[in-house]
């Protein structure tokens, strides 16, 4: 008799639930919902000229905008949105508004999620600030909510965004050949992800690394987060 085909594992499962709109709290960084009556003057002036990088906007499906009143359009059509559900990031103590961040692609029924749409002001880039944001969300994902994987995706032509992905613990997957059209422009689209049996190592590497005694009197890590990660891997 043939053998029967193999089929996955079988899980004890239990749906996710979905993440609402409220606050993640960190001690650099809020997330928040958005309020575009407010938000909207802080992160113009945050991700656009002189201070913001031009090169910000150039792998994202909009922006730059003339003028806070563009971004202000962009905010009121995104505050009220489940699928993405999008957050203000806001540095801490000064309630800065400094960037956006979202959940999207929301599947609770498989346990998937995917954290998209980041986009960091001037006073997040290269910052301990923006890595806590990332964790909040991570930690939200998947200890608060019960989701089984996390997923991060990006043009695969963005170096940055595909280095920050390896960088925050993320496992490249593969890249999704003419995946859509951006901007008039192909897409491939490179695929990472965490999965929740990954997550408990790596959660400890980022509590490491984030406590205040890897960090010097001037605020420079004293351990870098893929140095940390990489002791942890295999725990």
């Amino acid at each position: 008799m043939p053998e029967p085909p193999p089929i996955g594992e079988r899980v004890d499962w239990t749906p996710a639930r979905r993440p609402e709109r409220r606050p993640l709290e960190g001690s650099r960084v809020r997330l928040r919902p958005i309020d575009p009556a407010t938000d909207a003057e802080p992160l113009f002036r945050s991700s656009h000229a002189p201070a913001g990088d031009p090169e910000h906007w150039t792998y994202l499906p909009y922006g730059p905008y003339e003028d806070a009143n563009g971004l202000r359009a962009r905010l009121e059509e995104t505050a009220h949105s489940e699928d993405p559900l999008f957050f203000t990031i806001e540095l801490l103590p000064e309630e800065q508004p400094a960037g956006i961040a979202s959940y999207l692609r929301i599947t609770p029924d498989h346990g998937t999620i995917e954290i998209g749409h980041i986009w960091l002001g001037a006073e997040l880039r290269r910052s301990a600030a923006a890595t806590e944001a990332i964790f909040l969300l991570a930690r939200e994902a998947l200890d608060d909510l019960g989701y089984r994987r996390l997923e991060w995706k990006t043009n695969a032509l963005n170096q940055a965004s595909r280095r920050a992905a390896e960088r925050f613990g993320f496992h490249f997957e593969g890249v999704f050949r003419k995946h859509q059209v951006v901007k008039g422009r192909n897409r491939d689209t490179a695929w990472f992800a965490i999965t929740d049996d990954e997550w408990p190592a790596l959660r400890r590497a980022y509590e490491e690394w984030l406590a205040p005694e890897n960090f010097d009197a001037d605020g420079r890590q004293l351990r870098g987060l893929s140095e940390v990660i990489a002791a942890h891997a295999g725990e």
